[in-house]
């Protein structure tokens, strides 16, 4: 290890490391204090065990992966700026050392957390948010109101049901579609203005249906039609819970299950768990891409010094913000394919980072 790391490395490793946990450590100190502020009146029903073990401790490594590539080039920015005031990366560069050779324990730093990221996003981040998404909505989300259109689900083998819209407040659903398959062969569609789920018996009441038999011997087929008919359903309003906490809590094995899943019964309305599947792996990439840029720009030392080289970062860190939301904006109205859409800020930005490393100090 000693061969691998010189003092160099080990120096600015130290320093990138330290100032990350550091700056991480504050800001999240910061939205905890905020965040109890905000939900004081919640946290009078569950007990303290439940606040900090359920919640916030499975909170806290949620919020670090989310901003780990922002705090990333933040960082960078800060030490870097100061050992360049300081004189310190014109005396390694005139020592002999590259830039590319400079920049190798940045890019190991980088390296760590976004490995670090990676497994965060992929396993340990949706099983933590399982704990924190059932805190949430038994104390903080207890009057969350669904109110969703265009739902098509298969409930069971065959049996499809379609909504044009619920309203988890009243359990209502308007303009309904049941359709009941063997194999191929349509067996019975049946159509109602209104369905209505009843907690106490969880039975769904169908009103003003009317729809047709194909299984009837020697009939092609038999209308029929009433004013209300109750049923069971393999389905439940919970069912139509947000889609953000579904996603957040599903490893990406089992969301790539689910989305294939979905798509099998035709489900169209995928995008919001297609760009989380690949966002798990975008995001960490982007701690390279800021990394370097942070280097390159804050490692000349002009007049100016920390604070001209953090407000150039913020800037940067704001553009590739506002990149990135509307690059998923064009992804969720299916503008663009999902994929590319999620990789396009790190594409951007990636070339913003070349042209910034060839025009760096040498």
């Amino acid at each position: 290890m000693n061969k691998f790391l010189t003092k160099l490395d080990r120096y600015i490793l130290k320093k990138f490391l330290g100032t990350f946990a550091t700056s991480i450590l504050l800001i999240m100190f910061i939205v905890i204090v905020f965040d109890i502020s905000e939900k004081l009146e919640d946290f009078k029903l569950p007990t303290y065990r439940e606040i900090f073990v359920d919640y916030y401790l499975n909170f806290i490594p949620y919020f670090v992966n989310k901003f780990s590539p922002l705090f990333v080039f933040i960082s960078v920015i800060f030490f870097t700026s100061r050992m360049a005031s300081r004189t310190e990366i014109v005396a390694i560069l005139t020592s002999g050392v590259s830039f590319k050779r400079f920049l190798r324990p940045y890019l190991i730093g980088a390296t760590l957390i976004a490995s670090l990221s990676l497994f965060l996003n992929h396993y340990l981040i949706p099983v933590a948010n399982k704990t924190r998404m059932v805190f949430m909505e038994k104390y903080i989300d207890r009057n969350y109101v669904y109110s969703g259109r265009n739902i098509f689900r298969e409930i069971s083998p065959g049996v499809t049901l379609y909504m044009q819209s619920f309203d988890n407040s009243e359990n209502t659903g308007t303009t309904v579609t049941l359709d009941e398959l063997k194999g191929q062969e349509l067996r019975k569609k049946t159509y109602a203005r209104e369905i209505h789920y009843d907690s106490t018996t969880n039975k769904w009441t169908f009103t003003d249906y009317w729809g047709r038999d194909f299984t009837k011997p020697g009939r092609s087929q038999v209308m029929f039609k009433g004013k209300s008919f109750d049923t069971t359903l393999n389905l439940s309003p919970k069912d139509f819970g947000r889609a953000e906490n579904q996603k957040e809590s599903m490893t990406t094995s089992e969301l790539t299950k689910f989305i294939k899943a979905e798509e099998d019964k035709g489900s169209d309305d995928l995008q919001v768990y297609q760009i989380e599947k690949h966002n798990r792996n975008a995001s960490p990439f982007a701690t390279f891409i800021l990394t370097i840029i942070g280097v390159t720009v804050s490692s000349r030392k002009e007049r100016g010094g920390i604070g001209k080289h953090l407000g150039f970062g913020l800037a940067l860190s704001f553009g590739y913000i506002f990149v990135q939301q509307i690059f998923i904006s064009l992804a969720q109205t299916s503008v663009m394919p999902i994929g590319l859409a999620v990789w396009t800020p790190n594409i951007i930005f990636s070339v913003i980072c070349v042209y910034l490393l060839r025009s760096a100090q040498k």
